[in-house]
């Protein structure tokens, strides 16, 4: 993937010395600008890793989901609820791992309007070999060791707290 050229500069904390002369100091702002650039970065390195494999960021992270489950098969809602994303999402992102051969559909029945997504042997060997690919590479996180991802782990578990991702254990 080839790297855009880099600035002179860095146009965050130049954003930010430009904010404290006309608001005043607002370090959230630089810290969002930072966390946003950071997550298009990252999506962008590894969409790059698992592209090969005919798979977004998304669609690895549904075929993942579905290796997590005992039988390799989950409802479509519960898909969509373990992954946060809304219910259109998922079916897109189903769709098109059932178009690609990683997963079927096959109606749920313990519920007689759900549908089930199973993960299929292609699917296991491709979530395994992208896998292989994505901890090759520290997801991105190379620049970081594990206390440092550990840190940012739980520095930003407060935010997706508040925001009810989950019940405080």
């Amino acid at each position: 993937m080839p790297k855009p050229l880099s600035l002179p500069f860095d146009p965050i904390a130049r954003a930010d010395e430009l904010w404290k002369q006309r608001w005043g100091t607002v370090p959230s702002m630089a810290a969002i600008t930072s966390i946003m650039r950071a997550q298009q970065i990252l999506l962008a390195e590894v969409d790059a890793v698992v592209k090969p494999y005919g798979l977004t960021f998304a669609r690895y992270e549904a075929l993942v989901l579905l290796t997590f489950s005992k039988a390799g098969e989950l409802p479509m809602s519960k898909i969509g609820e373990r992954l946060m994303v809304h219910p259109t999402s998922v079916t897109n992102t189903v769709d098109r791992l059932v178009k690609s051969g990683l997963v079927a559909k096959r109606p749920n029945p313990n519920d007689g309007r759900g549908t089930l997504a199973v993960i299929t042997d292609k699917g296991r060997e491709v979530v395994d070999a992208a896998t292989r690919d994505l901890m090759a590479m520290d997801f991105g996180l190379g620049v970081y060791d594990a206390e440092e991802c550990q840190e940012i782990f739980a520095m930003l578990r407060p935010l997706r707290i508040s925001a009810h991702d989950f019940d405080e254990e």
